[in-house]
């Protein structure tokens, strides 16, 4: 029960929580556990800066530096500096992944920011 309390305790009001889904190669072992490769993230909505985020994946050390790469970055501005990194840091399979995951997810932030409906798909 404390537990639960903490843990809603933890993301602001001022948050939002979006997926942003993508394939990956059929070969990929997410592609085989999971279907498909997503992003959940949690987001200021005001300022759009990623809070959070956890994505789907097989191994922890994974999670953990795609975490690195886009926590503090913001979902409005920062898909040319997210690419880069990718790009530079990020040599796995789920690369391009990862981009597609964040674009729509992007898409939904902007689509919440315009005040419209987000495809929930």
């Amino acid at each position: 029960m404390q537990q639960d309390i903490n843990l809603a305790l933890c993301y602001d009001k001022n948050t939002i929580y979006i997926v942003g889904n993508a394939k990956t190669q059929q070969s990929n072992p997410i592609t085989v556990q999971y279907g498909q490769f997503f992003i959940g993230f949690v987001i200021n909505k005001e300022n759009g800066v990623i809070i959070d985020c956890d994505v789907s994946s097989t191994i922890n050390t994974t999670a953990k530096f795609i975490r690195s790469l886009l926590i503090g970055k913001n979902m409005r501005d920062n898909s040319e500096v997210i690419k880069q990194e990718l790009e530079s840091r990020y040599f796995a399979s789920s690369q391009k992944a990862i981009l597609v995951a964040y674009k729509d997810a992007q898409k939904k932030f902007i689509c919440f920011k315009k005040g419209g409906q987000i495809e929930l798909s």
